[in-house]
């Protein structure tokens, strides 16, 4: 990692754990952190489109980029980039939750959450609204909770953004 991004991700991350740390903003991330897990939220809410006859066609795409996700962010660019996770370097802050076994880069939870919740935008705009707050604070919380440097977050953003649109273009004529 270049010298000058790090030291950015650190003093980012220093700043989180220092200033806005609170017993009930703890217990607040790591149950907005536990919606991220295995993607269960955006698997959950796919599911749901897939069982309505309305919706099929949403939950289709949606589940179709999940796997997409999947494959990009755990089965390539995790082993390749095969970054340490902030709290393997920077120690003496309390583990909030478990410590994941998997790489930094990305932050699997933010690009999952930020592949599913760009789909859901593009099928509703308000509801969509919310998906992508409740995306934002699911990346936001990988940070509270030291399991995330900044650029691994921003990484997740970025790349599941373009996945979705990605998915979007490819999934375009798609009938359900």
């Amino acid at each position: 990692m270049f010298p000058i991004i790090q030291q950015f991700d650190d003093t980012l991350l220093y700043f989180i754990a220092e200033h806005l740390h609170t017993p009930f903003v703890d217990r607040l991330m790591v149950f907005i952190t536990s919606l991220g897990n295995s993607s269960l939220v955006w698997l959950s809410t796919a599911l749901i489109l897939v069982l309505s006859q309305k919706n099929r066609k949403w939950g289709i795409i949606l589940t179709l980029a999940l796997i997409f996700e999947l494959l990009l962010c755990d089965g390539i660019l995790k082993p390749l980039v095969a970054r340490e996770r902030p709290f393997t370097r920077l120690t003496g802050y309390p583990e909030l939750i478990r410590a994941p076994l998997s790489y930094s880069f990305p932050s699997g939870h933010t690009m999952s959450s930020f592949t599913a919740a760009v789909i859901l935008f593009a099928r509703e705009r308000k509801s969509g609204s919310i998906f992508l707050i409740l995306a934002a604070l699911i990346g936001f919380s990988r940070l509270y909770l030291f399991v995330h440097y900044p650029t691994d977050v921003l990484g997740g953003i970025v790349l599941g953004t373009a996945l979705a649109l990605m998915t979007l273009w490819l999934t375009k004529d798609l009938k359900a």
